[in-house]
């Protein structure tokens, strides 16, 4: 997924907090818990939604929902949510379904990149930061994978907190590898290329592959509901999607239709996609699937 698709989805930022997601009070009674007060801060340092994050917002997530032949949608009262604090609660609803995109990505996108020299330039805009105009934004390693991490990771309860940071800390290593193996290398930039170069990205994508499955476990674990896909180590795409019970084809679709729905309008129009998105107009519109559908793909193929 490339950072310009993602473009439309940052301007819900300011939107995205609907009511399902509206700011309450933690228990001062409940020890370890922390406020909702540090925790919008570091929101707010951390750029307020990560750009995948605004998905979230258009899936029925806070209620359960029974879609006819289709796996029960999980809310707030599903399996162990209710035991959660309630930032917690919200933290996991409004991003369960951007983190599995973002894993579709690594699986589906990053990994044959890795594998292909001449794709070496895009995975470098991965780990850029912009700067443009002063106003500096996050990469998109930081928007859709580790700063959603430490956002949930900060809502729970401090054993679980402590566990995703570490799986957090993790990935970002792993990460860094990548980005020390692929840097400074362009189709159009010849450079030499050190023979260890392409074993050591793969080495790094492994690495953030054991790190992102774990806490994937860790949340699925905390959360009693099992709903995050863990990612199939590298290998054929037909071997790898069996394992993963995700669709590459699927993922594309989705992808596909988010651009062209962007281009539609272009930045003149930004603020009313917006706001179609918010209303879940957009999806009808453009012919994006349906989001909750796509999330519990694999459940649903084998209920």
């Amino acid at each position: 997924m490339q950072t310009s698709l993602l473009s439309l989805l940052l301007i819900l930022s300011g939107a995205a907090k609907t009511s399902a997601f509206a700011p309450q009070s933690l228990s001062s009674s409940t020890a370890g818990d922390i406020t909702s007060t540090s925790l919008n801060l570091e929101r707010r340092q951390m750029l307020q939604i990560p750009a995948l994050a605004i998905l979230g917002t258009l899936s029925s997530s806070t209620i359960d929902v029974n879609k006819a032949g289709a796996a029960t949608i999980a809310g707030a009262s599903a399996g162990l949510l209710p035991d959660l604090p309630s930032e917690a609660v919200r933290s996991y609803l409004q991003y369960r379904i951007p983190l599995q995109i973002a894993a579709d990505y690594y699986v589906f996108e990053l990994l044959p990149k890795l594998s292909s020299i001449d794709d070496w330039g895009e995975v470098n805009q991965l780990f850029q930061v912009n700067n443009n105009k002063g106003q500096g934004s996050p990469s998109k390693i930081e928007r859709d994978y580790t700063n959603t991490m430490r956002i949930i990771g900060l809502s729970m309860p401090p054993d679980e907190a402590e566990d995703m940071r570490d799986a957090q800390f993790k990935f970002e290593r792993a990460v860094a590898k990548i980005s020390k193996a692929v840097s400074g290398v362009r189709r159009d930039l010849p450079v030499e290329i050190d023979k260890n170069a392409v074993p050591n990205a793969k080495a790094g994508w492994e690495d953030g592959r054991v790190a992102l499955n774990e806490f994937f476990s860790l949340l699925n674990k905390a959360t009693g509901l099992d709903e995050l896909q863990l990612m199939p180590a590298a290998g054929t795409l037909e071997d790898m999607t069996k394992e993963y019970g995700r669709s590459a084809s699927r993922y594309n679709v989705l992808m596909k239709k988010t651009k062209l729905c962007q281009n539609r309008g272009g930045p003149a129009l930004s603020q009313a996609w917006g706001q179609l998105m918010v209303s879940g107009y957009m999806q009808d519109s453009c012919g994006i699937p349906d989001l909750d559908d796509y999330f519990y793909q694999n459940q649903r193929k084998s209920s």
